[in-house]
């Protein structure tokens, strides 16, 4: 797939979804790819954040993905930033750390779910949790400063 398919099936997948602040959830997904681009990432891994919450959503299967034409590396990503149920920090950290190219997609997400502008938006008490959850899971990812 080129990255233009990528984006374009990952804004149909998560069309009508929206973000914690009410925006269209397909901002999120330009924000997190523009961040990997600019942050130095190559195509798979801008893939790979064009999907990166596709699984977790429930937005395209794991099927989906097996089968896609992606390389082996943007679905490894893709899989690695995909939280699982009951699965603590510490484990999702580390499968992120062990996959090659999954930290900068991963930094580049939190990068912009962190963004104050975008958590201004929120109530105090859903800000502070989101807050501290960043933080820790930056500071689990070695992304201190």
């Amino acid at each position: 797939m080129t990255l233009a398919q990528v984006e374009a099936t990952a804004r149909a997948a998560h069309t009508g979804q929206t973000d914690k602040a009410g925006r269209p959830y397909a901002e999120h997904l330009r924000a997190v790819a523009d961040g990997v681009r600019e942050r130095g990432g190559d195509d798979e891994q801008i893939a790979a954040a064009w999907l990166h919450d596709a699984v977790e959503d429930d937005a395209l299967s794991a099927q989906w993905l097996h089968g896609a034409a992606l390389s082996s590396r943007t679905k490894d990503i893709v899989l690695a930033v995909t939280k699982r149920a009951g699965e603590p920090p510490e484990a999702y950290a580390a499968r992120i750390l062990a996959t090659p190219g999954a930290l900068l997609v991963k930094e580049s997400d939190l990068a912009h779910n962190a963004d104050p502008a975008r958590l201004a938006v929120l109530d105090e008490a859903t800000r502070n949790r989101l807050t501290e959850k960043y933080a820790r899971m930056r500071a689990l990812l070695g992304l201190v400063g």
